[in-house]
């Protein structure tokens, strides 16, 4: 297995402090996705991170290779949507994470 670091491009840097009724529709049907992925194990952590006047997002993903990596990115209804966002997916030749939880 392999970990990715997947980036979500916004449209706009000030996204999503001015996002459209249409737009926030999709966010949450993106939220969605990344919850099932969370739930099946290959994402393993997933959220908004806010930076100047907007926010862009990020997903850690521990998935087979890039080329599933790029599928879970091709699969969010949010890039489906036609509203200018993008993935950048970068792998993490390592990592160190704490145990999990009990």
């Amino acid at each position: 297995m392999a970990y990715f670091f997947l980036r979500l491009q916004p449209p706009r840097p000030t996204f999503p402090h001015d996002g459209t009724g249409e737009e926030m529709a999709a966010m949450k049907r993106h939220a969605e996705y990344w919850h099932r992925n969370a739930l099946a194990g290959s994402a393993i952590i997933v959220g908004p991170v806010f930076e100047g006047e907007g926010a862009w997002g990020m997903a850690i993903v521990e998935v087979e290779d890039q080329a599933a990596a790029q599928v879970l990115a091709d699969g969010d209804p949010i890039i489906a949507s036609g509203f200018g966002f993008r993935f950048d997916i970068l792998p993490m030749p390592s990592i160190i994470s704490r145990p999990p939880a009990v």
